[in-house]
């Protein structure tokens, strides 16, 4: 059922699709209301039902869960909520039975303050691992040693009454940055990676990793520009965040020589590496990071992870990042929903009613695009964003920001598993976040035997995809067409496929540059129609409609 149709290549990544499991949220085995590792194990068959080729895990590590395992207090155990290593070798071994890899969540940047580093490293100024964090003295008056911001809100610098000085975070006070300019902690990190190399994962997501390095001399971050605000950065206008260009505290040059020792380590194990870049400027650090064969395997930005979904706004990131990789051989990732931003369902609706004729938009162009896709879990039942109220809400960085931002509670609720079972057939205890209730009629046994469904498409699509090998390799040119139209080409040597997508919900007609012969057998087919002669042919696409097509003079071989 899961088994990749290029499992025995060792690029097996490229143009793969990539499941995200968001583990407090999938399934609990044990009744504590929160996901586990076992929960996991029981429902990897949905997974591999999809035809995906891989999953993506989101850290399980032993955290004090500050912020929900992204706070990494041993590297090497597994959570007591989430289970064992046992625990783990048996899900592992599961995805392998199944044909599925297993790419786990590694979190380098920073780490808990409750980790036995930061312990030993904030003790004194003269420790064995004084210098594995940042820390630096107070200006003369006392104020921290530079203007750098939290991504969470307020200063990046919090005051430590034992050192007396300040140790630089990025995200919340409870995650020390760790001091990559130290040669004992990139070793000791990497140590840590091949832990899970050595237990037989096929890759790594790393966290935040162009955070990795700090500019040595502490400069002052320069203000953003107003347009900037608005455009460019990967965090809310109304986070003061935005508010600067982060040249000094973020995607330093030094992170280059450091992520080609990781690429060694992990090619001595087969080992791939998928790395997630924040970044206001994030293609050309995409592609210095994705240098053929020297860093990282492939990486994802969060250019589509925005409210945008303009056509231009699309074919605009879609492009830039193409142009950006092409000097050097990389690759991308492309992923419309995961577990930091609301899902796309509701992101991308402009305030409309749900609709699964959007939904399969959507999924389509996630999976027709050049590069790997992400799909993160949920999303192939059309899960709208949950509400979750402000009693309830778990999620620090939605606290801070609340009303105008309720945080990543809404994308993290439990799978819907069961329409009729308490917590949707989740848990048989008290569930961590609310399962919404909106998202009971979509559970997975109300779709699973309905051939309308959002889930029955998802597997369709998925499937016949697989049957298209240029889409996992080949190239992609755009052609202009006016909103609401998104138009591209996909070739490969002297095969293609063009896609047309109708992003607006009333129905459009387009004049074709040339005779295209639609593409049968995909699960799209029936929203787009060719009409007209030879002369004059039009092209009808349905509300979100879709359309695949091949040149009338290529010779036959799509099916």
């Amino acid at each position: 059922m899961g088994s990749s149709i290029n499992s025995s290549n060792s690029e097996w990544w490229r143009g793969a699709v990539i499941y995200q499991i968001y583990p407090r949220s999938f399934m609990d085995s044990n009744g504590d209301g929160i996901g586990d590792l076992p929960g996991i194990t029981a429902r990897l068959d949905h997974v591999a039902s999809l035809g995906v080729d891989a999953i993506w895990v989101s850290p399980f590590f032993r955290s004090p869960m500050k912020d929900f395992g992204y706070d990494v207090s041993d590297y090497r155990a597994v959570d007591p909520l989430f289970g064992t290593l046992a625990d783990f070798d048996a899900m592992l071994a599961r995805m392998h039975a199944l044909g599925l890899k297993l790419i786990i969540d590694q979190v380098l940047s920073h780490t808990s303050d409750q980790h036995a580093w930061f312990a030993e490293s904030r003790s004194s100024r003269n420790n064995p691992k004084a210098d594995w964090y940042v820390w630096a003295d107070p200006k003369p008056d006392g104020t921290p040693p530079t203007n750098w911001l939290s991504v969470f809100g307020g200063s990046a610098w919090q005051w430590d009454s034992r050192r007396r000085q300040y140790y630089l975070h990025c995200f919340l006070t409870e995650q020390p940055d760790l001091n990559f300019h130290c040669t004992e902690v990139q070793d000791a990190l990497l140590g840590e990676v091949r832990f899970w190399c050595e237990r037989g994962v096929d890759g790594f997501r790393f966290d935040a990793c162009n955070h990795q390095f700090h500019d040595a001399l502490l400069r002052d971050n320069p203000p953003a520009s107003l347009a900037s605000i608005d455009e460019v950065s990967t965090v809310r206008a109304d986070n003061p965040y935005a508010m600067q260009q982060h040249l000094y505290d973020k995607s330093q040059q030094e992170n280059l020589v450091f992520l080609e020792r990781l690429r060694q380590l992990l090619d001595g194990y087969g080992a791939v590496a998928l790395g997630e870049v924040g970044d206001e400027n994030a293609p050309p650090v995409m592609a210095q990071y994705t240098e053929l064969g020297k860093r990282l395997h492939l990486a994802y930005s969060f250019s589509l992870l925005t409210a945008d979904h303009r056509a231009k706004h699309l074919r605009h990131q879609v492009e830039t990042l193409d142009l950006a990789l092409a000097p050097t051989g990389g690759w991308g990732c492309w992923a419309v929903s995961n577990h930091d931003v609301p899902r796309v369902a509701t992101r991308w609706s402009d305030g409309k009613a749900p609709d699964t004729r959007r939904d399969r938009l959507w999924l389509a162009l996630l999976l027709i695009l050049r590069g790997s896709a992400s799909i993160y879990q949920g999303e192939e039942l059309g899960l709208p964003e949950s509400e979750v109220p402000f009693e309830l809400l778990q999620d620090p960085y939605g606290r801070t920001f609340w009303p105008e931002f309720k945080g990543r509670d809404g994308c993290r609720t439990p799978m819907p598993w069961q329409a009729d079972a308490p917590h949707g057939g989740f848990t048989t205890g008290t569930p961590w976040l609310p399962v919404y209730g909106p998202h009971l009629p979509l559970a997975i046994d109300n779709q699973a035997d309905d051939p309308g469904s959002m889930l029955a498409f998802s597997r369709a699509l998925l499937h016949w995809r697989r049957t298209q090998p240029l889409l996992r390799t080949g190239g992609i040119v755009f052609f202009d067409a006016p909103e609401p139209l998104l138009w591209f080409e996909r070739r490969d040597g002297n095969r293609s496929l063009q896609a047309i997508f109708n992003m607006g919900s009333e129905p459009v007609t387009l004049a074709l540059r040339e005779a295209l012969v639609p593409l049968q057998g995909h699960p799209l087919a029936a929203t787009a129609s060719v009409q007209g002669n030879s002369e004059k042919r039009m092209l009808a696409l349905a509300p979100y409609g879709v359309f695949f097509g091949t040149p009338a003079n290529e010779e036959e071989g799509h099916s």
